[in-house]
């Protein structure tokens, strides 16, 4: 499975520009799909959008909030730059939640350009080219660049932070690069750091440190200028910093690094605690439909590891990947920031295959059985993907969605081509069949549909029935048994999340402007502080909380004019 000549792939190099717009343009293309039509997420969107919307409500751009409670768990960046993409693109009236993922739409673009680049500098320009290809076309990117969250932001620093890094790595030694690449490192670190905090910190240093280890050579970290490059993350963070923390007291570290990312160290947070191997587990769909190629990359990065950008890769993922399996805290996204190391090395890989000769998979013994298993693997994370978003509309609401039925096919057909492409050392073919069936699956399911199942919107639907009633001037809704962000997000930042009761007593003292949302499991309490009274019900919105797997009931109800309980 060696390449006959791994020099041959690590001759760096530089992407046309041409090359860059073609990137994006795929990446666009593939991101956009149901980007302006999807209802926010809860629960890390939606509260990131309000608190968002909030900032310009308020005026304040210091604190974060949502609703009244302290925003504190991430730094001010995404936050700044959600709030600056509303206002560029006509405020916040009408709200549209479209607006607050601009910044991730960008950043998962620029996560793409970041990889080409990264990839053209290690490898060499085919390789840059067909890593940012995987990169546009992967599942979990797709996901990120769809939500008003850090990641896709993230990302785009870190990227960029390792690029430089790897040119100061590939040059050591030979003369010295000058200001530009620590330039970029460090900038790229402090945004990363204003976005979410240390995690930039945690890829770029533990690249550095793994490949000093590893080559037992220090010296050339000092390219980096360090004392300068810290003076340059200060200035980019600390002012932000010093502000938060003279207005909050110093509350504002006590969340987020002793509550939030100690808390994430220390145990599952908000039941999301998983053993060690759930991301080698998943990630056959969460780099799908690309995650075949990484057990065959894998091989051939040892292989050649002898090879100064394999080795800068290998480094740039198995400590941080270690580190992400052993917090318990897991989410399918937390291990983005290694994918575009994965994504270089396949693209190295292939590069190579692309060079004239016989047709066929592997030299090696064992190529064709590592093949056959990451093959298997793969169509079944894919596969099972397809299946999925077909089957969701007749689990959530009761119906067959045809466009979903007949996208499982096609998208599957497409994907086998794929493999069988590649198989053949018919690499331009198989990328392009590939980032097909991924397009057919996108445009399917966030274009038409994930916006067509009502039950797992449940706050869209509240919303729509709360428009319905007849307009009054400085309206609060009250929701019994129902508090996910999204509904504030699209009721407004004024929404009271009570109990039962409480939204009896909401009604009462609110007259004819005051509308409760209840859910069904709060209908006693509610109907028992009514004291008999009858109230008007407005309608219902029902469906699946993806949350926590509970089909919920929620009925919107007033008073009749003049009626007290």
């Amino acid at each position: 499975m060696t390449d006959p000549d791994p020099a041959r792939t690590s001759a760096g190099g530089r992407l046309p520009a041409f090359a860059y717009l073609l990137l994006a343009a795929v990446a666009v293309a593939l991101f956009l799909p149901g980007f302006f039509d999807l209802p926010p997420f809860d629960r890390d969107e939606a509260r990131f959008a309000q608190a968002s919307f909030q900032m310009q409500e308020s005026g304040d751009l210091v604190d974060i909030r949502f609703q009244e409670e302290a925003r504190h768990k991430k730094p001010i960046g995404i936050y700044w730059l959600q709030a600056a993409a509303t206002e560029l693109l006509g405020g916040t009236e009408p709200k549209r939640i479209w607006t607050y993922r601009v910044p991730s739409l960008l950043g998962a673009v620029a996560s793409v350009l970041a990889t080409g680049w990264a990839g053209a500098r290690l490898f060499g320009p085919a390789t840059g080219f067909i890593a940012g290809l995987l990169m546009a076309s992967c599942v979990v990117l797709g996901v990120e660049a769809r939500m008003a969250k850090t990641d896709a932001v993230l990302l785009a620093t870190i990227v960029a932070g390792q690029g430089a890094l790897a040119a100061l790595y590939l040059g050591r030694r030979g003369p010295a690069p000058g200001w530009a690449p620590p330039l970029v490192f460090w900038i790229a670190a402090g945004l990363g750091i204003l976005v979410k905090g240390p995690i930039v910190l945690l890829v770029s240093g533990t690249t550095a440190l793994g490949l000093a280890l590893w080559d037992r050579e220090w010296a050339w970290l000092k390219r980096l200028k360090p004392l300068a490059g810290l003076a340059i993350v200060a200035a980019i963070a600390a002012p932000w910093l010093i502000a938060i923390t003279v207005k909050t007291g110093g509350s504002f570290f006590a969340e987020s690094v002793g509550h939030d990312m100690m808390g994430k160290v220390a145990g599952g947070q908000e039941g999301k605690g998983l053993p060690p191997g759930y991301y080698l587990g998943t990630f056959w769909v969460t780099f799908a439909p690309w995650s075949f190629l990484a057990p065959l990359a894998a091989a051939w990065a040892w292989a050649n590891r002898r090879t100064d950008a394999v080795r800068f890769c290998i480094v740039w993922i198995l400590p941080s990947w270690i580190v992400f399996e052993a917090v318990p805290t897991k989410l399918l996204h937390y291990t983005l920031p290694v994918f575009p190391a994965i994504a270089i090395l396949a693209g190295a890989m292939l590069a190579g295959w692309m060079a004239p000769r016989p047709a066929g998979f592997a030299e090696g013994r064992g190529g064709r059985p590592l093949f056959a298993v990451a093959a298997g693997l793969g169509t079944l994370g894919f596969v099972a993907l397809a299946v999925a978003v077909a089957l969701l509309p007749w689990l959530v609401d009761g119906f067959i969605h045809p466009l979903a039925v007949a996208m499982v096919p096609v998208a599957s057909v497409l994907f086998l081509l794929a493999v069988r492409l590649v198989a053949e050392r018919r690499v331009r073919n198989g990328l392009a069949a590939g980032l097909a069936a991924v397009g057919v699956l996108y445009a399917v399911a966030y274009g038409a549909v994930l916006p067509s199942v009502d039950g797992i919107w449940i706050s869209r639907q509240a919303a729509r029935t709360v428009a319905r009633v007849a307009p009054c001037p400085g309206r609060v809704v009250a929701s019994a048994g129902y508090s996910e962000p999204s509904l504030v997000f699209l009721l407004g930042t004024g929404t009271r999340l009570v109990d039962g009761a409480e939204a009896a007593r909401h009604l009462a003292e609110g007259g004819a402007c005051a509308l409760a949302l209840v859910e069904s499991r709060q209908e006693a309490p509610f109907r028992g502080a009514l004291a008999g009274t009858e109230p008007v019900r407005h309608g219902v919105a029902e469906g699946i909380n993806y949350n926590n797997g509970r089909r919920i009931t929620l009925t919107l109800y007033s008073l009749a004019s003049g009626t007290r309980p």
